[in-house]
């Protein structure tokens, strides 16, 4: 990008030196000749000032811009358009940190552990729940749009200018939809943003500040964009073992690939970063600043003063005092000369000492410093066997979680490599048990083949049979009614479990009936035990008026011999 030209920007902003250079823009040290203060002048690239599309979005953005009034944002003065010069210059007049960005702090100091991450994020929270709260969208939080002051000041810049680019079709300029380190996967797959993207790169910026390194690095920005797209952002106690697990589900909620499942804007993540600092008594720190620039030399350099001790102070000989005889003769040639060797030879040897102490460290390093062995961890907590790792100067290369048996949760059953030497610096992958596995939850109503889906998930076998069907009044006829074991309890690896199955509303008995058998002729007891015998009850009537006999003969009977009555019925007999 050309410099513009050296007189006055709108009659009124004088260009100085190179702050920054970007792909759409440089950034100058200029003044405001009307109010004499410093202030940054971002001028935009000329290809892009030559654009009407972008230069109108421009000033929109610039103006919805100037609207956020807050501590933690980079104040906007001014946007013009000089078109005095040989080709139009469009600008952007801002407020001058004194300072650098946070991507020069992470060069410089790489991860900044919890209290100092905090201390980045909360303000750049801050800043960013304000433009929220106004209806703007950043789409392009990284650490080189945070600024940091000399002073531990921190502040967001940059709002709308990429999507100024974006919209207006300036595909020239190169990646203009935001740094794709820090993309949300709903930018990356349609290039659509509203506040919840703003949190996931704020999510992703976060574990950069704990780790020292955005959680996707690839060859080509198109592999960076597919992890983000299909892969979950890793924890950062992976990396950092110091992060506590709050901060691992803070990071892991608010970089979840969908965007219903992060916080809502940045003020309602800036409220859960606060409530987990609280809960974890991180104590509060000034943010990191970069270092300040050095101090130029002086041309006189004052002589120190006198320095008082056991060996009395010595007076400097003041510089228009005449030297003294002895100062004119000085020493005798053949003392100088001695003096000189024994220089020269002190010399040698302190040569001599550090080559042979450089020589035994690469030895040292080329032979067995660089190698570190594997602790042994297979029956380790996963905490304490990362802590372990990190001792012997290994990371951790990825984590496992299976199902044992013997193994209770959290528990590593497994590394790879199993042991021996490797070089410093290597990574070593862990298998950690999640214990036995248990019967999932199974809702009443499932389908046969979601929930076998769901016990094959679960690492055991799903079983039905004919003799686990029962009737219900709610489910539906095939639909799961519940499991044996119940959901919840803990069983073997691949252990059976039974799927209950409806049969459905279970039908109204059928009516029993019966065929009235011929009683007439029989004795008494012998037709009551062919009535009882048949579902029937029995009636009996005496034909004598007075008394009844032992064992009486049936005369009549009602209903008649082959009637059909229902089980039950009362059969009457007349007896003599």
């Amino acid at each position: 990008m050309n410099a513009p030209p050296a007189a006055l920007l709108d009659a009124r902003y004088r260009l100085g030196p190179v702050i920054a250079r970007g792909g759409m823009s440089t950034v100058y040290r200029g003044t405001d000749t009307r109010l004499e203060r410093p202030v940054a002048i971002k001028v935009m690239d000329p290809r892009l000032a030559g654009d009407p599309a972008f230069r109108t979005r421009f000033e929109r953005e610039a103006r919805s811009a100037a609207r956020i009034d807050h501590p933690a944002v980079v104040d906007v003065h001014d946007q013009g358009d000089d078109t005095h010069g040989a080709e139009p210059v469009l600008f952007l007049v801002m407020e001058l940190v004194e300072g650098g960005t946070l991507r020069d702090v992470i060069r410089l100091r790489g991860q900044l552990g919890v209290p100092g991450a905090i201390a980045v994020l909360e303000p750049v929270l801050a800043g960013l729940a304000e433009a929220h709260r106004l209806g703007l969208v950043h789409r392009d939080v990284k650490p080189e749009n945070v600024l940091i002051s000399y002073t531990g000041d921190v502040k967001v810049a940059d709002f709308g200018l990429v999507v100024a680019a974006a919209q207006a079709g300036a595909s020239h300029v190169g990646t203009i939809m935001g740094t794709v380190a820090y993309l949300s996967p709903e930018q990356v797959a349609t290039g659509a943003a509203d506040p919840r993207s703003d949190v996931y790169a704020a999510g992703v910026l976060l574990y950069e500040l704990l780790t020292g390194t955005p959680p996707y690095v690839g060859d080509t920005a198109i592999s960076v964009a597919f992890r983000h797209v299909n892969d979950r952002v890793p924890a950062p106690s992976l990396i950092a073992g110091d992060v506590p697990p709050e901060l691992d589900a803070l990071v892991l909620r608010a970089t979840d690939r969908d965007p219903a499942r992060r916080p809502a804007d940045a003020g309602a993540l800036l409220a859960e970063l606060r409530q987990v600092a609280h809960h974890l008594e991180v104590p509060r720190v000034p943010a990191p600043a970069p270092p300040p620039p050095p101090v130029e030399r002086q041309d006189t350099i004052p002589h120190p003063p006198p320095i008082p001790g056991p060996r009395g102070t010595r007076a400097l000989p003041s510089p228009a005092a005449p030297p003294s005889p002895s100062d004119d003769d000085g020493p005798a040639p053949h003392v100088r000369e001695r003096r000189r060797s024994r220089r020269m030879f002190g010399a040698g040897i302190a040569v001599v000492l550090v080559l042979a102490l450089l020589a035994a460290t690469a030895a040292w390093w080329l032979g067995t410093g660089r190698w570190t062995e594997v602790p042994p961890l297979v029956g380790v907590q996963q905490t304490a066997a990362q802590q372990l790792l990190t001792e012997a100067d290994l990371v951790v290369g990825g984590v496992t979680r299976v199902f044992d048996d013997a193994a209770p949760a959290g528990q590593v059953t497994r590394t790879d490599p199993p042991g021996g030497r490797l070089l410093r610096g290597s990574s070593v992958s862990l298998t950690v048990s999640t214990g036995r596995p248990t019967v999932p939850a199974i809702e009443a109503g499932t389908a046969i083949a979601d929930a076998e889906q769901r016990i094959r998930d679960a690492g055991l076998n799903p079983v039905q049979s004919t003799a686990a069907r029962e009737f219900d009044d709610t489910v539906p006829e095939g639909a799961v009614i519940r499991t044996e074991p119940a959901a919840g309890e803990a069983v073997a690896i691949g252990a059976a479990v039974t799927l209950v199955v409806s049969r459905g509303v279970e039908p109204p008995p059928e009516p029993q009936v019966a065929t009235v058998p011929l009683l007439l002729g029989r004795e008494l007891s012998e037709a009551r035990e062919l009535l009882e015998g048949a579902g029937l009850g029995v009636e009996v009537r005496s034909a004598l008026p007075f008394g009844v006999r032992e064992n009486p003969q049936v005369i009549g009977q009602n209903p008649q011999p082959g009637t059909i009555v229902d089980a039950g019925t009362t059969v009457v007999l007349d007896t003599l």
